[in-house]
């Protein structure tokens, strides 16, 4: 529901003005006078500065870029600090991969320099890793499990494949990289290699670095493998903040460490791996891109050792923190947040957004400097230690977690930007409002606004054939707002959102660029950015305009633009998504049965390449979701009704009214929450969005009824559907709590 249809920012209500002598602004007002002083050629500035060395937990030049926006910060009137945590942050002091049979080769090693990147031969990179494996030295046979994610073990079981004892090599791509190797030591795999194949993001997408953007065959992402669905940040304090005086786990109590080794690997090397693996011809997709089949090894021909040695001390993570005092309601923050550490120096993800970010607090500068003020505070932090687990972000929220459930507002994030499309996600009650944003700001290729450009995109792609939502498109084609996304983790909006049940929206631009090519690798450059991504930063300034422009509505808003019906509209779909996946799942469960009866797995395979039939499971009951089905009723029926009351009165709504319902809206999502959290992780209390248990980033929604349905933890999905009723049920009578001050009542 449409809260607002005139925002007037906090100099009107104070009567100040841009400029002596000048008018008092609207909205419109002050969002052009901040559009003004918003710079790509800033932008420009500070990229090639922050870019221009290492920028890992612990690098001399990360802590230079937190000192650097530190003094950029308070020369634009903003009170800054740095906030120092003390984490566990591994680091490389030795890795080996070899392949010992049937020849011995040395693999492995720093990427060597790319003529015309000027910064892939600086030194002071760390080797390629992942952060949070478990060190080991172990030599055995080589198994190929494609993706390395559940269905590949399923495919290897059927085919009389067993990785125990054995190291798996998967290929990057369709879940998140922290499961291949967990799903690896699950299965009881001795260690795991992660490698990009050039289907994914190399030549099988586009021309290869330097002559295109795409990557290149010694490239090799890196990355964080730490059990982050389980809890992020600090795997030594969870919960709290790791300070320096902090009590901590031991590494071997912490259990989103892992306990076998793992390494990345480029596609150059893995390809003296996957050539020599002998064992069954792979399943139907599993073959990548490499000149060769593919086969799954296993058969005791292809003996590979991987050997980890890591620093596995407390290192120090720099949150730049900057704060301007609301002139009239200073104790509701408005939070924007980007991180500024990179796995090497981390051009693209993550300092593109977070020079974007900082573009907003210039231009913010310039309207405090011309006497404005906002009437909420406004808090932007850059954080640091987010590429190994969220590490800044999330020890900051636990510190001050009972402060931000007091006076949060709203969390607003990004984290890397590209060229092309707004990319928006987040909590739905503030779905109307990045709409309203996205209708002003335009895009800086085109002409057109962010919006129309969104809309003609979503059309032509489902035109040309794309897999598109249909209320996606049906909305793309109405003209109304366009969904936005889900969250489920992989960024600093993750503490604030599932842990501490603030509203989050998360922007960013892409689709055009080609960052993906070099993601996590010594060729995230100021180079490749610029020449492949976004050339001129111009949607780095496209991005300031549209998180500028949230911030500012959000913190002069007499009430938030907040539209209940948006989110009530969006839980309902989940829940005709729970009783369709119950479904399906009831009908597979029955053909699977009907198929082993009749011994049909057998009579279908091929003799000469035999696949037996899938592993017996419990059959899918019906699940109890009434319960869950008149809570979203009374939802949907609370939020209508709000937004009546609140269109016809808000005009009218005195000083103490308007108090007590914005104290009403305020904490409203952090009804969402309960605080037994969510089955075998606790830590992730959100009960409608949460990351997947086996997804990483990838978002579940309703999340403790759906994954119990996947899992086929069924008692779990009628506790979970009784326990997400209840939530849903209070947020409802809120809504109903709040229609009664707007009336009056």
């Amino acid at each position: 529901m449409r809260i607002s249809s005139r925002m007037l920012a906090g100099v009107a209500a104070l009567g100040l003005a841009i400029g002596a002598g000048a008018k008092p602004l609207d909205q419109s007002g002050v969002e052009a006078a901040f559009d003004s002083g918003v710079s790509s050629a800033d932008q420009l500035e500070w990229l090639k500065t922050m870019a221009a060395a290492p920028n890992h937990v612990g690098a001399p030049h990360n802590k230079a870029n937190a000192d650097y926006m530190l003094g950029l910060f308070k020369s634009w009137g903003w009170d800054a600090h740095i906030e120092t945590f003390q984490v566990l942050y591994p680091t490389p002091i030795s890795t080996a991969v070899e392949l010992i049979a049937p020849e011995h080769i040395v693999l492995g090693g720093q990427e060597p320099p790319v003529a015309g990147d000027d910064t892939s031969g600086v030194a002071g990179a760390l080797p390629p890793y992942v952060a949070y494996q478990g060190d080991g030295d172990v030599t055995a046979d080589l198994v190929y499990v494609n993706f390395g994610m559940p269905d590949d073990y399923k495919a290897l079981a059927r085919r009389g494949i067993d990785v125990k004892g054995k190291i798996v090599i998967a290929r990057y791509g369709v879940g998140w990289r922290g499961l291949k190797p967990l799903l690896a030591q699950w299965h009881g795999a001795a260690g795991c290699i992660i490698y990009s194949d050039p289907a994914q993001d190399g030549y099988g997408q586009d021309d290869v670095y330097p002559k295109g953007g795409m990557r290149p065959p010694f490239a090799v992402q890196r990355g964080s493998v730490m059990d982050m669905p389980i809890a992020p940040g600090d795997p030594l304090t969870p919960g709290i903040g790791a300070t320096a005086g902090a009590k901590r786990l031991t590494r071997a109590e912490a259990p989103t460490i892992l306990k076998i080794p793992a390494l990345p690997m480029s596609y150059a090397d893995a390809s003296k791996l996957l050539a020599r693996l002998g064992g069954p011809s792979v399943p139907n997709g599993w073959q990548g891109g490499l000149p060769f089949a593919y086969h799954t090894g296993g058969d005791g021909g292809t003996k590979v050792r991987l050997a980890v040695k890591s620093d596995w001390s407390l290192k120090p993570v720099y949150n730049v923190i900057a704060t301007i005092k609301g002139a009239t309601l200073p104790d509701q923050w408005v939070m924007r947040g980007n991180h500024h550490d990179g796995w090497v120096m981390g051009a693209a993800d993550p300092l593109s957004g977070n020079v974007a970010m900082m573009s907003e607090m210039k231009a913010i500068g310039g309207l405090l400097k011309q006497g404005w003020r906002p009437a909420r505070t406004i808090v932007y932090a850059s954080w640091d230690g987010e590429e190994p687990a969220l590490l800044g972000s999330t020890e900051w929220a636990e510190q001050h977690a009972d402060e931000l459930k007091r006076k949060a507002v709203i969390y607003i994030n990004s984290d890397g930007n590209g060229r092309g499309f707004l990319n928006a996600g987040g909590s739905h009650d503030f779905q109307h409002l990045i709409n309203q944003v996205m209708a002003d700001v335009t895009d800086p290729e085109t002409g057109a606004t962010v919006a129309a450009r969104a809309r003609a995109a979503i059309r032509v792609g489902a035109y040309e054939g794309d897999k598109t939502d249909a209320r996606l498109l049906a909305a793309a084609e109405s003209g109304g707002d366009l969904p936005i996304d889900a969250l489920g983790s992989g960024s600093d909006f993750s503490a604030y959102l599932q842990h501490l049940g603030l509203p989050v929206l998360d922007l960013g631009f892409g689709g055009e660029g080609q960052s993906g090519g070099v993601y996590h690798s010594l060729y995230d450059s100021f180079h490749h950015f610029t020449t492949f991504d976004d050339p001129g930063l111009k949607y780095g300034a496209a991005l300031s305009k549209v998180a500028g422009r949230v911030v500012l509505r959000i913190a002069d808003a007499d009430t938030p633009t907040m539209r209940f019906g948006d989110f009530a509209d969006t839980v309902g779909v989940y829940l005709d998504e729970l009783g369709k996946l119950a479904d399906q799942r009831r009908e597979r469960d029955r053909k699977v049965e009907a198929l082993g009866k009749d011994d049909a797995f057998r009579l279908a395979a091929d003799p000469l390449k035999p696949v037996g039939a899938p592993i017996a499971e419990a059959a899918t009951p019906h699940i109890e979701l009434a319960a869950l089905a008149d809570a979203v009723d009374h939802l949907k029926k609370a939020a209508h009704a709000y937004y009546t009351a609140y269109a016809d009165k808000n005009a009218t709504l005195d000083p103490a009214r308007r108090a007590r319902l914005n104290g009403l809206l305020r904490d409203i999502d952090q009804l969402l929450l309960d605080d037994r959290g969510l089955p075998g992780r606790p830590w992730y209390k959100h009960l409608v969005y949460a990351p997947g248990r086996l997804t990483g980033y990838g978002a579940k929604t309703l999340p403790g009824v759906r994954e119990a349905i996947e899992d086929r933890r069924f008692a779990d999905a009628n506790l979970y559907a009784g326990r997400t009723a209840k939530v849903l049920e209070n947020y409802a009578d809120r809504l109903d709590q709040a229609r009664a001050v707007v009336e009056g009542r």
